[in-house]
């Protein structure tokens, strides 16, 4: 059975390494993003993306309309309000279960050394992954003109590991202020500059092997449209801080077309 080192390129990030860990905790916590280029070895990207390749048949393709808070528009307020303005969000996914199980992909998520990377690095006192079939691992498919709309995450952090980037288009974008879930605060007037482009978001271009951690919930964040014939293709990989959690059964029909 593959292991991890040859997974993981642990020359460049050695997440079993106090140090490390610490350095990225604290970088973490001072930018709300974490990006670790050639986290993967070539061979083991190579492997996963030939899988992604060959599971693209397979994707669930669908089109969503939702707010920035992932909601539908709200009769109560003004549709251009910046809370309440529709954006769209399309792109195919591979649920968990079609993954195969000794791929590199279910031997990095389940591996304690990654988890307890993961539970040091943003803080957690442990990790746990979804008990329906589907949620856990997730690949993600832009095709030409599909993007992922401007939206602050339900969940607190985002796991991400970037296997085929698209030449032109499909780039991540995000802003780190603008909300405190905590509080209940959004600056509208800033989120407002954003969405209608007068303001300028960060932006990042993830080469391939590519693995971000992100803190989605406060940070407004998307995926500009792909312009390429060549598809991008991002991995989720999806825990949750609590055991027996299930996706719930109106997001996995909407997201993979089955329960």
């Amino acid at each position: 059975m593959t292991n991890i080192n040859s997974i993981i390129d642990f020359s460049n990030h050695p997440i079993d390494d106090f140090n490390f860990i610490k350095k990225c905790n604290s970088y973490i916590k001072k930018n709300s993003i974490l990006v670790l280029e050639n986290f993967l070895l070539n061979t083991s990207l190579s492997k996963i993306l030939s899988e992604a390749k060959s599971l693209e048949k397979n994707a669930f393709y669908c089109e969503q309309k939702h707010t920035i808070l992932l909601k539908k528009q709200s009769p109560d307020l003004d549709k251009e309000d910046p809370v309440n303005v529709l954006m769209t969000s399309d792109k195919g996914c591979v649920p968990h279960d079609l993954i195969n199980t000794n791929s590199d992909l279910n031997i990095l998520y389940h591996s304690d050394i990654f988890k307890n990377f993961i539970k040091k690095v943003l803080g957690l006192e442990n990790v746990y992954p979804y008990v329906d079939k589907l949620s856990s691992i997730n690949l993600n498919y832009y095709q030409k003109g599909q993007q992922l709309g401007w939206h602050f995450d339900n969940a607190s952090f985002a796991i991400t590991l970037m296997i085929q980037s698209s030449p032109i288009g499909g780039k991540f974008e995000y802003i780190t202020e603008g909300r405190d879930s905590n509080k209940n605060f959004i600056d509208r007037e800033f989120i407002s500059k954003i969405i209608s482009g007068k303001d300028k978001p960060n932006k990042l271009n993830a080469n391939d092997g590519t693995l971000i951690l992100f803190y989605g919930r406060n940070y407004l964040h998307r995926v500009t449209p792909v312009e390429s014939e060549i598809p991008r293709i991002l991995i989720t990989l999806n825990y949750n801080e609590e055991n027996n959690v299930e996706l719930a059964e109106n997001a996995r029909m909407t997201f993979f077309g089955r329960l």
